[in-house]
């Protein structure tokens, strides 16, 4: 696979995507909304009742109560909206990724994925070329939305110990569930002939990749039914590593352990899928 081929195509698709900055400008609107709404507006912890069975609640009262409901639901985030960015980050980043192929499409509605085919270019490099476009798209994206997250009133309290290096860790995790559900989208939308095929696997795979996972609402409220589907989603693994940094910063030991049992899970993940992904592409584009 040279890759001075999967650079080149990257690079045609990323000049086309920084050329028309509107086009971001959706993903944008849902991070704000979901980080202002469901952040703040939608707290949980907001519907403590003051009043219980006619007595009135004191506020010492109420704020133990939402102490313990955040310790024990929400990993110990001092807010909901803290405990949300590292599931709404990743939100944006899939549905950036379940929606990224249709250029893929277009590019073979409109001839060039058939002139590609034809030139001296292998396979491997127009599937990667699509796989990383998509993936810087995204993880762009994810970065705003941190960021809005940060700058938003009320918004993401980080942990005391929360550095350079924590962030690197967050984005880190970000970037192995963006490269392993790109390499299955792209593998996707390489399979499919139109764009309303491509949309419809889309919304047919977000939906249930978001919210059954621990991305939104802790898993262990969840049904007995849905919670081992929502345990072994790797959006739940890369939204518990991210936000035990987010909340945390500085690891304890036992911490430690889960995250670094988090990223072994998305590694292995990345590896199959991206292989599974790389041999449905070939597939898609073998002559006929």
């Amino acid at each position: 696979m040279p890759i001075s081929d999967t650079l080149a195509l990257t690079g045609r698709s990323l000049k086309k995507w920084i050329r028309n900055p509107a086009t971001i400008m959706p993903a944008l609107f849902i991070s704000v909304f979901w980080l202002a709404l469901f952040g703040s507006s939608f707290n949980p912890t907001n519907l403590i009742p003051s009043q219980v069975a006619g007595y009135t609640l004191i506020p010492a009262t109420i704020s133990a109560i939402k102490s313990q409901m955040l310790t024990q639901s929400f990993g110990g985030a001092p807010d909901y909206i803290t405990y949300l960015v590292a599931g709404i980050v990743a939100l944006v980043i899939i549905t950036s990724l379940a929606f990224g192929g249709i250029d893929i499409v277009l590019d073979r509605q409109l001839g060039f994925l058939n002139q590609l085919l034809v030139a001296p270019i292998s396979r491997s490099s127009i599937y990667f070329a699509g796989v990383w476009q998509n993936f810087v798209k995204a993880m762009v994206v994810g970065l705003l939305t941190f960021l809005i997250g940060l700058i938003l009133p009320n918004g993401v309290q980080l942990g005391a110990g929360f550095s350079v290096l924590s962030l690197g860790g967050v984005f880190v995790v970000f970037g192995l569930i963006a490269f392993g559900l790109c390499s299955a989208f792209t593998a996707i939308a390489f399979s499919v002939k139109s764009i309303d095929s491509a949309v419809a696997i889309g919304n047919f795979l977000l939906f249930p990749l978001i919210f059954v996972s621990g991305a939104i609402f802790p898993s262990s409220s969840f049904p007995d039914w849905l919670k081992y589907p929502a345990e072994v989603n790797p959006v739940s693994k890369a939204a518990e590593a991210a936000r035990l940094l987010i909340v945390n910063g500085n690891l304890s030991a036992s911490q430690l352990s889960v995250f670094e049992g988090d990223l072994a899970y998305l590694l292995v993940f990345v590896l199959l899928i991206t292989l599974l992904g790389l041999y449905v592409a070939r597939r898609a584009l073998a002559p006929r």
